[in-house]
């Protein structure tokens, strides 16, 4: 119910739903831009407050507000979840040289040319085996930006590559929950939707291997790497650390679970116990000190600037900044949704659609918005395909291409988008250093190929009709069965 109880409350006029969106875009602008200050944790409390202000003067109670917030925290729960998990599993698998490994053996098998290509492959095999983007990005992404470090290839070409592998994986594996979301929220098949996601993702996916190709050949000078600093980074691994293809036995553990359909956060802590138990047993880490690292993660010097800069992280608490960020862009997206803000700019754009690509670039660039505004990239999934399912009906287009749409706008844009759950966690555990206010790093949004591409090659065949099913007649049929409402378009 969106008002209070046995009291309907009307939606606000465009005007006012408007209101706490731009002006909370506002104060995030000035924390960013005027002051340079990335922590937008604060303007998005504002946001909140100024949302709660409209709910108010809707005739919204306080307490129901409070509930909108608190319950789309709730659904995203498993979320944190996931980033209480991650953060144990950095920290231990640093210990237990899992990390290290990774690292160890990239160096020594991979070129400087081949690198960004076969990172984004790498990201999007484990992401597809795993089912979360954010798993990937914290465990393999991590030793890959360690890689690339030693390659001295930027931050930000490694990390683009690291993020355009592992949402594709989040988008396009059956064990992912917002590829599960999206066509909950549709109401279509699960594995009709995948087949549907193809003709986007293989297209970007390829683009995007191939640009990593011709930085790799023509950007990269292979032969002018340093071999000494590999060496030194070698050398310093293996000083510290017992090297060994046993170490990368916790990984594989999490990859049996999840393609064995295991849910993935019991999965990721038992890769976090196996590792545990290897930092004790093969690396002569205390119980007491990997509880530490498991909470506050591993500490470490060396010497070597590029071992100490990636392996002086992880743990528990290495996550509160990103959760916290997620959990008020939640709030925000929660009572926006609440005061019926979000459905009231919804409804204006759905009523000047025309066509089929108006209604397809609709749904996309909503999610686009919602993942901007909001920060959530479930909300950027669930309320668009909520709202607009009933015009794809009337439009005689399968929802099927409407999941797409959701996915394409909502899992591929959330890393792009710094404030977003996904660009927080993104910047956080590749260690970016924006909080710093080193914002170079942030150029790895547009060198996340295959994030932005794939919406972008939506937007086209709904412009040129291709890869657009209709409505087939059974789904007809299982409308009006259901009695499913249909509006048609205009």
């Amino acid at each position: 119910m969106s008002g209070n109880a046995g009291t309907a409350i009307p939606k606000p006029g465009f005007g006012l739903a408007m209101v706490p969106i731009v002006l909370t875009l506002i104060v995030l602008g000035i924390q960013l831009f005027y002051f340079g200050d990335f922590t937008p944790h604060i303007p998005l409390a504002i946001g909140i407050a100024i949302t709660g202000l409209v709910g108010l003067k809707l005739g919204h109670k306080w307490p129901n507000i409070e509930e909108g917030v608190f319950h789309v925290v709730y659904v995203s729960l498993q979320s944190i979840g996931i980033l209480i998990t991650v953060g144990m599993i950095i920290g231990v698998w640093i210990a237990s040289g899992t990390v290290p490994a990774l690292i160890y053996y990239g160096l020594k098998l991979l070129s400087p040319e081949l690198f960004l290509a076969a990172a984004m492959l790498i990201c999007s095999v484990v992401s597809v085996s795993l089912g979360t983007s954010w798993g990937t990005v914290g465990t393999v992404g991590l030793a890959l930006m360690g890689i690339g470090a030693g390659f001295d290839i930027p931050m930000y070409w490694t990390a683009g590559a690291v993020v355009s592998g592992a949402f594709f994986g989040d988008k396009i594996s059956p064990l992912s929950d917002t590829t599960n979301l999206a066509p909950a929220v549709t109401g279509t098949n699960l594995f009709d939707h995948i087949r549907n996601m193809l003709p986007t993702t293989v297209p970007s996916m390829l683009i995007a291997f191939v640009i990593y190709l011709v930085v790799g050949f023509t950007l990269i000078d292979g032969d002018g790497v340093s071999f000494e600093r590999i060496e030194a980074i070698t050398s310093s691994l293996e000083n510290e650390f017992w090297i060994s293809p046993v170490m990368l036995l916790p990984a594989l553990l999490v990859i049996v679970l999840a393609v064995r359909k295991q849910p993935p956060i019991p999965s990721l802590f038992a890769g976090a116990v196996f590792g545990g138990i290897l930092a004790m047993a093969a690396q002569g880490a205390t119980l007491h000190e990997t509880f530490t690292y498991a909470n506050s993660g591993y500490s470490i010097e060396t010497g070597v600037s590029e071992i100490d800069s990636l392996l002086n992280r992880g743990g528990i608490q290495s996550m509160m900044w990103t959760i916290s960020l997620v959990l008020l862009a939640l709030g925000f997206g929660g009572a926006l949704e609440r005061t019926r803000c979000l459905e009231a700019i919804i409804e204006v754009i759905m009523k000047r659609v025309r066509s089929f690509a108006g209604l397809q670039t609709s749904a996309i660039m909503t999610s686009v918005a919602t993942n901007t505004v909001a920060g959530d990239p479930y909300l950027s999934i669930a309320l668009p395909g909520r709202m607009f399912v009933p015009i794809y009906r009337g439009s005689g287009y399968s929802p099927l291409n409407l999941s797409r749409a959701i996915e394409e706008g909502g899992t591929l844009v959330s890393p792009l988008i710094p404030w977003n759950a996904g660009g927080a966690f993104v910047i956080s555990a590749l260690a970016l250093g924006v909080s710093d206010g080193n914002l170079e790093n942030l150029l790895y949004i547009p060198l996340a190929f295959a994030c932005w591409l794939s919406p972008v090659i939506g937007i086209f065949y709904a412009m040129i009709g291709a890869f657009s099913p209709k409505a087939s007649e059974q789904e007809v049929k299982d409308w009006e069965e259901a009695g499913e409402p249909v509006i048609k378009m205009g």
